[in-house]
């Protein structure tokens, strides 16, 4: 009976921790993104008025980052959902909450190259990624 109580605790342990590492993947926020970037004359864009959920830091993960290097950015443990390692046709906009990833989209290079902005990230008050079209 120990060992089956323990194995309860052990799971839902390792589900709430899993679900904190992950966050979701948000094909709304993705779908505005992507439709303000199709705009010809777009040369940065302020995403705060996209978001409608709670978020006090957002970090742009580039083509070719591996897992540790995406790790050392965000400050926390991520797994990476898109293998960015091995991809250069996007980007990921990795959204925090108190230190725990909340929500991520992927956004393509076709729109051009994103400036990263400062090192520490992106703020609710400082939500402006800078782009360089091609």
């Amino acid at each position: 009976m120990k060992k089956f109580i323990f194995l309860i605790c052990f799971s839902l342990i390792f589900l709430a921790s899993c679900s904190q590492v992950v966050g979701m993947h948000n094909k709304g926020l993705e779908k505005s993104i992507n439709s303000a970037l199709e705009k010809e004359n777009v040369t940065e864009l302020n995403f705060i008025s996209l978001t409608e959920f709670d978020w006090d830091k957002a970090y742009l993960i580039t083509p070719y980052s591996d897992q540790q290097t995406i790790n050392k950015q965000l400050g926390v443990k991520f797994k990476d959902p898109a293998n960015m390692n091995y991809r250069d046709d996007i980007y990921l906009l990795v959204f925090l909450d108190n230190n725990k990833v909340v929500q991520y989209v992927e956004i393509p290079t076709k729109y051009g190259q994103l400036m990263l902005g400062s090192k520490d990230g992106f703020t609710p008050s400082n939500a402006i990624i800078k782009i360089q079209k091609k």
